[in-house]
């Protein structure tokens, strides 16, 4: 997909509302929770349970799904090699001006390739923390619970990460989170006590 060349005549604007005064506002820090992971490895529940969690703590939160992204935003997108790069370019984007609004944003997107989740961490800097929901495409496949893989097996889905394209799992990931053996709950406690390690979430009172 050919990028549209940037207008000569754009100017950034600098607000006098900064994302430290934001910082400040909101008594939490902003980042970036990137969940990649197969089709099923439990990316979008375990960002929304994390979420939940935050959100009953007072923290100012928003979830980037990869179903609902493509509902809207990326609604003109297929899941070519190119769309799906595009894809995970826009989602970078978006996620940085949350960082910037001072929100934990969480993304849950299968988001198969290196490349693009470090162009991602590259947009972000520090505040990328990339969380590889860990589990074996046998089991997934297993759990099927939307269908995808019964219907990319007969055919049906074209270019299906673990099927007929492939994934990339993450060299260095800040968190490996192995939501095969793992409850739900035990995977939000990991994720939560490497927030209070890096300073981000300080538990507070309901």
């Amino acid at each position: 997909m050919e990028n549209t060349p940037k207008s000569s005549n754009t100017v950034w604007h600098r607000a006098t509302v900064t994302r430290q005064r934001r910082a400040k506002l909101n008594q939490h820090e902003s980042v970036l929770l990137w969940f990649t992971g197969f089709s099923g490895s439990g990316k979008s529940t375990l960002a929304h349970a994390l979420e939940e969690k935050l959100y009953q703590m007072g923290y100012h939160t928003f979830v980037l799904d990869g179903d609902n992204v493509r509902h809207g935003l990326s609604g003109d997108l297929g899941f070519s090699n190119d769309d799906r790069i595009e894809n995970i370019r826009r989602i970078s984007e978006i996620a940085k001006l949350f960082v910037e609004a001072g929100v934990i944003v969480l993304t849950a997107f299968i988001s198969p390739f290196r490349a693009d989740r470090a162009k991602a961490r590259g947009l972000v800097g520090d505040d990328f923390i990339e969380i590889y929901c860990k589990c074996p495409v046998t089991v997934c496949e297993e759990r099927d619970v939307k269908g995808l893989y019964r219907r990319a097996r007969a055919g049906e889905i074209k270019d299906f990460t673990g099927i007929s394209s492939p994934y990339e799992e993450p060299s260095h990931p800040e968190l490996s989170i192995d939501t095969n053996s793992h409850s739900i709950d035990e995977c939000v406690e990991q994720i939560l006590a490497y927030l209070i390690e890096r300073g981000v979430y300080k538990p507070k009172s309901v």
